[in-house]
């Protein structure tokens, strides 16, 4: 591998898949067997990782990674220094710069360093003497080539192991995916093979960025929706990638931490990027090709559990503490019934949190989220002849004006139209949702002085009605359950009072 920097770098590009699983050695076995690699010879190797970064974290934020990494046995070591640059995506399919060089023992070596872009980084070589270890990555790695009929060489790497960050550690349980040589296609038809025996999720995280995580006890945190800063300079089927790319995002990266963390948010966040993913297909469908969307219909059975959980979450958590007093009312015996629907709600959600854990075990729930990562990888940037984009002749802000314009009145119709009955007020809160989500996908082309106003409106809106609903469903779980009739009376009447839609409730 070279090492002159003004020569171009060795470009990584790989396809990062994490494995939902509570049982490490049974999945690498069953892997093992698989049609794919059954016939291939593995080899194995155990893997030492020692990052560095200064105390500011100065790497990071410039999107880099150091790493000193010790391979093979203590009585013959080798050591690696490798420094890898970019990698900004929110795809799991990641590409950056990689320049890797050999050195003579565990501390880092500057004249490596010297052979990077680093002295265009830090000039003055302030930063590279306040480099110190921040965390350790440690697993054993299990790797296979494989050739394809198409010329194209790929690496599949198995790493089972931890990460250690000062006191914490963290599982590692992934598959790399590295084109050697050949189309980045090649990634997906391999891991739409391995989808078939093994459970995946793509993974938009780096071990590094997880390490950094870990060193601040920030693990498997929710993740929320990002703003994104979105250019006017930008084609239209460019915008509609970058927006669809981060509401994806959002959605696997929760579902990545769904089985490691306890985090009620995880569970809503994950369908808040599913919610953002359906209503920006919405919001661009005049510029996607309908029949090129990849199906979802594997996904059914994991979001109708994500849905149940986030029912119970919520009624547990938010709608039933406010109405505790008002139902025991200082009566030992109704406050001794409230405790017992509360522990076995309790116990439902751990239930429920167990049973989409295994949905997410189902591999076909792999190979849907695989194929939507693909189509977006292959989104066109540009608008193709014929195109809607191409027929408006306008530019992306008066595009996205028109379109939150129009949802904006189409929320306004339906709510000047909306009766007390569940449908119509059903119909209110996806709309509500629909312009809340289009501003904030869109917010940097939009003008400020009506949006802001709108999106307030749409959340309000959402927020009431949604606070009504969750009434109306908290009472559905409880008529479910094996418990005191007069409980049930009680949510019952409430429900039935929430269920008027708030009259100073409008658009304007």
């Amino acid at each position: 591998m070279k090492s002159d920097h003004r020569a171009p770098p060795f470009k990584e590009i790989e396809l990062k898949l994490a494995l939902p699983t509570n049982d490490p050695a049974a999945l690498a076995a069953r892997l093992a067997r698989s049609p794919l690699l059954a016939r291939r010879k593995a080899t194995r190797q155990h893997l030492h990782n020692v990052y560095y970064d200064t105390p500011e974290q100065d790497l990071r934020q410039a999107l880099m990674a150091l790493r000193i990494r010790t391979i093979g046995t203590e009585s013959q070591p080798q050591w690696v220094q490798t420094l890898k640059i970019g990698g900004t995506s929110d795809s799991a399919l990641s590409q950056r710069g990689e320049w890797e060089a050999a050195v003579a023992g565990p501390a880092l070596s500057h004249e490596a360093l010297a052979a990077t872009p680093w002295n265009e980084f830090d000039p003055r070589q302030e930063m590279l003497a306040a480099l110190a270890p921040c965390f350790v990555t440690c697993f054993d790695r299990t790797s296979w080539l494989v050739r394809g009929q198409d010329g194209s060489t790929v690496e599949v790497a198995l790493d089972i192991g931890q990460i250690e960050a000062g006191p914490y550690r963290a599982p590692i349980c992934e598959l790399e995916l590295e084109l050697l040589s050949g189309k980045p296609s090649a990634l997906f038809k391999l891991a739409q093979k391995i989808a078939q025996t093994v459970a995946v999720v793509p993974s938009n995280r780096s071990k590094s960025e997880r390490g950094y995580a870990l060193a601040q006890n920030a693990m498997d945190m929710p993740r929320r929706a990002k703003r994104l800063k979105l250019s006017p300079d930008l084609t239209l089927p460019e915008v509609a990638n970058r927006v669809l790319q981060e509401a994806f995002a959002q959605f696997t990266a929760n579902l990545n931490a769904l089985c490691c963390s306890e985090e009620t948010e995880v569970v809503h966040q994950a369908r808040v990027g599913w919610r953002r993913f359906k209503c920006a297909l919405r919001l661009f469908k005049p510029t996607l090709a309908a029949d090129a969307v990849p199906s979802w219909e594997a996904l059914a059975p994991l979001l109708t559990v994500l849905g149940e959980l986030r029912d119970l979450d919520v009624a547990r958590i938010e709608t039933l503490p406010q109405l505790a007093e008002a139902y025991t009312a200082g009566d030992a015996r109704r406050a001794t019934v409230w405790q017992e629907m509360a522990l076995a709600l309790e116990e439902g959600a751990q239930l429920q949190r167990k049973v989409a854990c295994y949905a997410l075990q189902e591999p076909s729930v792999g190979a849907a989220l695989l194929s939507i990562v693909q189509w977006l990888e292959t989104m066109p940037s540009e608008t193709e002849p014929g195109d809607e984009g191409q027929k408006m002749d306008v530019s992306v802000r008066r595009w996205a004006k028109r379109r939150i314009v129009r949802l904006r009145d189409k929320l306004h119709l339906a709510l000047m139209q909306a009766t007390d009955d569940d449908a119509s007020q059903h119909r209110v809160r996806i709309l509500a949702k629909r312009l809340r989500y289009g501003i904030e996908a869109l917010y940097t082309l939009l003008p400020k002085r009506h949006t802001e106003h709108w999106h307030q409106q749409a959340t309000d809106l959402q927020t009431a009605i949604g606070m009504a609903r969750d009434v109306r469903q908290a009472a559905a779980l409880i008529a479910r359950m094996d418990v005191d009739r007069g409980l049930t009376e009680f949510m019952r009447g409430i429900s039935v009072a929430r269920q008027a839609l708030p009259h100073d409730l409008k658009v304007s």
